[in-house]
């Protein structure tokens, strides 16, 4: 099994490479999408990676969320123009820490991912998928909002389950 998801990963590269997006590698939104998988998903599979892309993704396209991709991984709470702790839209942007991608291959890995992600890979079982978090977590908004599915150590939703 491992040797099939390896090999897809591969064909899925190779295919990258004729359909690389000059405009995607340009903007820094690519940059943004890359620093969010990074520190909200680093440890989960390609699955999980690709799937927490897919979410920053598809607030992208909706009219409730920010209108780039920098602005809906940097949307919270600010004050006097610096964000408020804990009162943003992914946890590792208002947490306190410095975002160092220090993890040669994990940054790499995020940069994959957000290629990929820019270039219309998606997974079929988050899509429409707004919100997740992680496992260990109950955030508010969690019981008002249409489970999908676990991916790794993070649970999927749908605001609104007409919405898909």
């Amino acid at each position: 099994m491992r040797y099939v998801i390896g090999s897809i990963y591969f064909f899925i590269a190779i295919l990258m490479l004729y359909s690389w997006s000059i405009n995607a590698l340009a903007d820094d939104g690519r940059d943004c999408l890359a620093e969010a998988v990074y520190y909200e998903a680093r440890s989960e599979s390609f699955e999980g990676k690709l799937a927490v892309a897919n979410v920053i993704l598809e607030r992208l396209r909706r009219e409730d969320f920010p209108n780039t991709i920098c602005k809906v991984v940097h949307d919270g709470v600010y004050w006097k123009n610096n964000i408020v702790r804990n009162k943003c839209a992914f946890s590792y942007y208002c947490d306190g820490k410095h975002e160092r991608m220090l993890n040669i291959k994990a940054k790499a890995d995020a940069y994959t991912i957000a290629d990929f992600a820019l270039n219309g890979v998606e997974l079929h079982d988050t899509l429409g998928a707004t919100h997740y978090h992680a496992v260990y977590v109950h955030p508010k908004w969690a019981d008002e909002f249409y489970f999908i599915t676990k991916i790794g150590k993070h649970l999927f939703y749908l605001k609104d389950y007409n919405e898909n």
